[in-house]
């Protein structure tokens, strides 16, 4: 810790903000601008380290935010952090030049700066840049997390939750590993869309400002159109329009949807997130499942992943994955027979095990919260639960064999979490109506979640949709689970916050 360095330590956040604004006048004075409009740059931190045997003695020009300073006298060494890593630097008043050294004296950690000079290798044998030349391309008013940080093992890291998702920027500075976790995310989105482009499915966007929402069970982000005052809403799905196209002629299409869903917050759940739609005529959700199971190999394989541990799990993709009926895992777990069950039959076995419950649930939502709490947790492998009640799945067809009690829908968990909801799609008008008509029976009666009645859907399907097969797959989910990050927050470069108390 420099001189500088030691001063700050022990001043106010006021009297840093105000020393620093001194010092940027201190430098125009100088000549010299703290917020110039270009450096060239020809050379990144790895690009010198990697290919130091071919640079040595050679001049190169970097530029990035400084980590660290140790002044000497007449002479400084410094680390500069880029987007690839840190590279150290050497200063010497005599080959920068007297003024130049002068405005060197008076920059701090988090000031960003570009540097010309030849590429050499210090006594203790560190690569590093000695400077000819020395610009200053951004003077830091803000000071930087104080992070200790010797012989590669940091202390005092940067290390609350909380301001990290809130000052992402700081985040991404301060604990630059960050950085590749969202690197492997764009990866991942980038392996998506080959992996559907190569399948000749079309890439499609559909409106996010919808008139009626749909497509999900969840409850909607309201806003108004002034010029055509009328309330719109933020789409929680766009399974809907994605259906109208089949309707329409397209036989395969998907799309990267941003959905906005009104719900509480968890490690799984954030009230934006992003998740891909993908529809194709002539298919049923058997053809969908072996898809899916594909599209997880696919992306384990492009990120050389084929074996993964995920919250003290083994996970090998290059192996099948499990098939079980929703009513063969309520039967093993919980000796509940999902073909008799209603609310009251669900009623007492609570009460028999002591499990609270809100009397007014509907059957559905029993349902839901005895599988989220005794079933999910238990489903660690890769595990498609098929054929889920008809009264829980309105956009999805009957089973084929008859029993119209189930339909033809799975959703894939892994790690006791929930990634993909498919069905084979409901293409009967008549049936579609008649679902939709007692889902807007059970909102009337207070279930906040259930589905609205779209007479223009409706309207699409009675002008005729092939079979289909459709899957909605959670992408901030597929992030987590190959990044092996145990919160979205820690996916997302901003996740959503309470809004902060500024003084």
């Amino acid at each position: 810790m420099d001189e500088q360095q030691a001063q700050e330590k022990h001043s106010t956040l006021e009297q840093i903000l105000a020393q620093r604004k001194e010092k940027i006048a201190k430098i125009r004075e100088m000549g010299f601008e703290p917020y110039p409009y270009a450096f060239e740059i020809t050379h990144k931190s790895k690009a010198v380290t990697e290919d130091f045997a071919e640079l040595e003695g050679k001049s190169v020009s970097v530029a990035g935010r400084l980590m660290t300073i140790r002044r000497m006298g007449k002479a400084a060494f410094a680390h500069i952090q880029d987007t690839e890593g840190r590279i150290q630097l050497y200063l010497s008043k005599n080959d920068i030049g007297d003024n130049a050294y002068a405005m060197f004296a008076l920059l701090d950690i988090g000031d960003i700066v570009g540097v010309r000079g030849q590429v050499m290798k210090t006594r203790t044998g560190e690569i590093t840049v000695k400077a000819d030349e020395l610009t200053l391309l951004s003077k830091n008013i803000r000071p930087l997390p104080i992070v200790k940080e010797k012989d590669g093992v940091v202390y005092d890291a940067f290390a609350d939750k909380e301001l990290r998702y809130r000052h992402r920027y700081l985040d991404l500075i301060v604990n630059p590993e960050v950085k590749d976790v969202f690197i492997k995310r764009a990866a991942i989105l980038r392996a998506t869309r080959e992996f559907f482009d190569s399948r000749d499915y079309l890439e499609v966007e559909t409106p996010i400002l919808q008139p009626l929402y749909g497509g999900a069970n969840a409850r909607p982000f309201i806003t108004h159109h002034n010029s055509l005052d009328t309330d719109l809403y933020l789409r929680i799905a766009d399974e809907l329009y994605l259906k109208r196209l089949i309707v329409g002629g397209f036989d395969k299409v998907y799309e990267f949807s941003r959905n906005f869903r009104n719900e509480g917050m968890d490690r799984n759940h954030n009230p934006e997130f992003t998740a891909i739609e993908f529809y194709e005529a002539y298919v049923d959700y058997f053809y969908m499942m072996d898809l899916v199971e594909n599209y997880f190999r696919s992306i384990a394989e492009a990120l050389g992943t084929p074996q993964i541990e995920y919250q003290g799990e083994s996970i090998d993709f290059s192996k099948p994955f499990a098939r079980r009926t929703m009513a063969d895992l309520f039967r093993e777990y919980l000796d509940i027979d999902l073909a008799v069950a209603d609310e009251k039959s669900f009623a007492a076995w609570a009460d028999k095990r002591a499990f609270e419950y809100d009397p007014k649930w509907n059957y559905g939502q029993f349902l839901d919260k005895l599988f989220d709490e005794f079933i999910e947790p238990k489903l660690q492998q890769p595990t498609f639960v098929l054929d889920y009640p008809k009264a829980i799945s309105p956009l999805a067809k009957v089973r084929r064999d008859g029993d119209t009690r189930f339909v033809e829908r799975f959703e894939l968990f892994i790690c006791g979490a929930e990634y993909v909801n498919a069905f084979s799609e409901l293409n009967d008008p008549l049936d579609q109506r008649e679902r939709l008509e007692s889902q807007d029976r059970l909102r009337a009666l207070g279930d906040e979640e259930a589905q609205t009645l779209d007479e223009d859907f409706i309207r699409a399907i009675e002008t005729g949709m092939p079979p289909t097969g459709g899957v909605g797959i959670g992408l901030d989910r597929v992030i987590m689970l190959f990044t092996g990050q145990n919160s979205i927050k820690d996916v997302l470069l901003f996740p959503a916050m309470r809004p902060e108390k500024l003084s």
